[in-house]
């Protein structure tokens, strides 16, 4: 094939010729060549494809020490230290031992620092994940003869497996306790989701994340950073309420909270105001000197040293009721195969699952991605996250995911690199095998103030809610919507009406997209609408139609609709009554617009003149981005109809998709040089007005003969 273009004479003036591309090969041979390419083997391929499963390798080489070490040291500190008091928290809402968060913790983190694609999401425990697997683990255990309410902290049978090692936790099957039968099965349940997670990556389903707008994505973290400081709000008042689930937990939490707010512990809400009056200072001073700090102020850090001192040395567990972190058993166990009976079991809640901690990671991979100006890939985030579940599930671990108050606070304590996450396993470990004491005394209430201050980005965005309203209010409504839903009902069904509205905002933008009969300027080949501009003229004998969206099935009577109407001939409707009346009848005076009968008082149905006042059509498709079947079907009803009043129907400027569909749904001829396809497709719409004059002074000199 030539490089050049190649140009024809038409008119007296040059005239693109469409090039004629190979012909596609045959299902057998396009097989072949895919086997070829997925078989062959060469050592740059290989490095390429371990570099694609494990990014790691690759950011690695180009790691700056220099820039970005002291940041993510100091978020992993940060996030080690915030892991571990999460762990007694979230292992309680999934009816697991604490030992069992931190083993999860520590394995997330170092699988999502080799296999990841974001460099701030920390991904391991998340309070939702931990109620999904600690209702099935009730369900299971009350099956089992168990008694779910029984905590693991509390006295009882499973007491003095906190008094040595790790490993003592670990009973023989004959003997297997409520502790040992819930973690077979959470790591059951964990294994399966891992396993539809890799599935999905593998199947390259990680496009639904191109799903997930801006509007959608900010207000999910805003509905989501209120579920959370929801949550938090217990903590920061030292009291005690009802664990609650399933749909309206925001709305029963702070139900609870209000009945409960006469039993706030003094002493908790007095460290909780201290420790958010520092937090809140250090982020506006940090906020408004950031250009002169080359490292961002550890305030998270120091807050939590000086309050773990303070609760130690003021006793304030003993003498005030206070709430910390308490004793954790030190130690690993060994690995050990999910049970597959219970795999069976659990397949179905493992979906669910799955789907769940799929969306949030995706999302909140693309949130961080976008604000920081890098890309990620949805498919290796998929395999990522799932590896996080599948690996780990052997360990003693359960279901992971993205979080978001640990990825807040990781980007605003300086992070730039996964690197930060091997930190943050490295204090888990330090934690499981040596330091478990050092954070007994911690408060609740302190880390609860950490996460609270992580939110403020999150939370203010719902200032951005007004100026997104006169910009787009469909915009608007699929921010505000998600926001709502994540408050009302649950995160989950938030990001779900969020991707739900922006189709339907999709849909209905694509439903009644702009219509105009296009003029031209002048002796110029430039046609515009006049709506929009002024001084043109509309070309006599012809009408350029445009429609500026895709023609598919849902806006196909749109298109006719307006069709109809801007060129005041029903078409369809002229050649029923042609066929009524006789072969010798044209379109007949007081044709109707849009098939409707004048005497229907719809409001719709409008009068046209009798006589047609044109020649042809065009067609201007390069806003057309493609035809679905019914499209298809369209155009082939209007070139019939048309050709039946003697009105040519000519397509100009339409992109290689609608070529293509146009050629294969036999519009066309089946070869590009076709005269039928040369005679209807043309590059512009100056071209296409031009053929159909010149067409028509043809066949009005060949009449004038007869």
């Amino acid at each position: 094939m030539e490089a050049s273009p190649e140009y024809t004479e038409w008119g007296g003036q040059l005239v693109l010729v469409r090039r004629r591309p190979p012909p596609p090969p045959g299902l057998g041979e396009a097989l072949k060549a895919g086997l070829r390419r997925s078989c062959a083997c060469s050592l740059q391929g290989t490095w390429a494809q371990l570099q694609a499963l494990f990014p790691a390798v690759h950011w690695l080489r180009q790691y700056r020490p220099r820039e970005a070490l002291v940041g993510d040291v100091m978020s992993g500190l940060v996030i080690g230290i915030i892991l571990v008091p999460q762990a007694i928290a979230y292992s309680l809402l999934a009816g697991l031992q604490p030992i069992y968060s931190l083993y999860t913790s520590f394995f997330a983190n170092l699988i999502y620092f080799l296999m990841g694609t974001s460099r701030h999401v920390s991904v391991g425990i998340f309070s939702l994940l931990c109620l999904m697997v600690g209702q099935v683990v009730d369900r299971e255990l009350l099956l089992a003869g168990f008694d779910p309410a029984q905590d693991g902290l509390e006295p009882g049978a499973n007491r003095s497996s906190l008094n040595g090692s790790a490993a003592a936790l670990v009973l023989g099957v004959q003997d297997c306790a409520r502790d040992c039968y819930a973690i077979r099965v959470a790591t059951a349940l964990t294994l399966v989701a891992g396993l539809y997670q890799v599935l999905m990556g593998i199947l390259g389903l990680g496009f639904v994340s191109a799903y997930l707008s801006q509007p959608l994505l900010d207000g999910f973290a805003m509905g989501a950073s209120v579920t959370i400081l929801t949550s938090q709000l217990r903590h920061l008042l030292g009291v005690q309420v009802p664990r609650h689930q399933g749909p309206g937990l925001v709305v029963s939490t702070w139900l609870s909270l209000l009945r409960s707010a006469g039993q706030a512990n003094l002493c908790d809400v007095l460290t909780s105001a201290v420790c958010l009056a520092v937090l809140l200072a250090a982020k506006e001073l940090s906020d408004r000197f950031r250009h002169r700090l080359r490292v961002p102020l550890p305030a998270e850090l120091l807050v939590i040293v000086v309050a773990t001192i303070v609760s130690h040395l003021g006793q304030f567990h003993e003498r005030f009721g206070s709430s910390v972190a308490g004793d954790i058993p030190t130690g690993f166990m060994a690995p050990r195969v999910p049970d597959a009976g219970l795999m069976w079991r659990v397949a179905l809640d493992a979906a669910s699952l799955a789907l769940v901690g799929s969306a949030f990671s995706i999302s909140l991979a693309e949130m961080f991605a976008r604000s920081h100006g890098y890309a990620v890939r949805a498919n290796q985030e998929l395999l990522a996250v799932g590896c996080c579940n599948v690996l780990p599930a052997f360990f003693h671990c359960f279901a992971t995911s993205a979080a978001l108050a640990k990825s807040l606070v990781k980007t605003a304590t300086g992070c730039h690199t996964q690197l930060s996450s091997v930190v943050s396993a490295a204090v888990v470990l330090m934690v499981l095998l040596v330091l478990a004491p050092l954070f007994r005394d911690l408060q609740r209430s302190v880390l609860a103030c950490v996460i609270v201050i992580s939110l403020r980005g999150a939370l203010r965005k719902v200032r951005d809610v007004p100026r997104l309203w006169r910009l787009s209010p469909a915009d608007a409504l699929v921010w505000v919507a998600t926001a709502a839903t994540c408050v009302l009902v649950s995160t989950e069904a938030g990001l779900l009406a969020g991707v739900l509205f922006s189709l339907l905002s999709l849909a209905g933008r694509t439903r009644h997209p702009r219509t105009a009969l296009l003029a031209r300027a002048g002796g110029s080949s430039f046609y515009g609408d006049p709506a929009e501009f002024e001084g043109l003229a509309p070309e006599p004998g012809v009408q350029v139609f445009r429609f500026t969206g895709p023609l598919y099935y849902a806006n196909k009577d749109f298109f006719l609709q307006s069709l109809y109407s801007l060129t005041g001939l029903d078409v369809g409707y002229a050649v029923a009554r042609r066929k009524e009346r006789g072969p010798g009848e044209g379109a007949g005076e007081g044709d109707p617009v849009g098939g409707r009968d004048p005497g229907s008082g719809s409001g719709v149905a409008s009068l046209v003149p009798a006589v047609t006042h044109f020649h042809a059509v065009v067609i201007d498709c390069a806003p057309l981005l493609f035809l679905d079947v019914a499209g298809l079907a369209t155009l082939q009803e209007l070139h019939r109809d048309y050709g039946a009043l003697g009105i040519s129907l000519l397509l100009a400027c339409c992109n290689p998709s609608v070529t293509d569909t146009l050629r294969r749904g036999g519009f066309l001829g089946e070869d590009q040089g076709d005269v039928a396809e040369d005679g209807q497709l043309f590059p512009s719409v100056h071209c296409a007005v031009q053929a159909a004059r010149a067409r028509h002074q043809e066949l009005a000199a060949a009449n004038s003969i007869l």
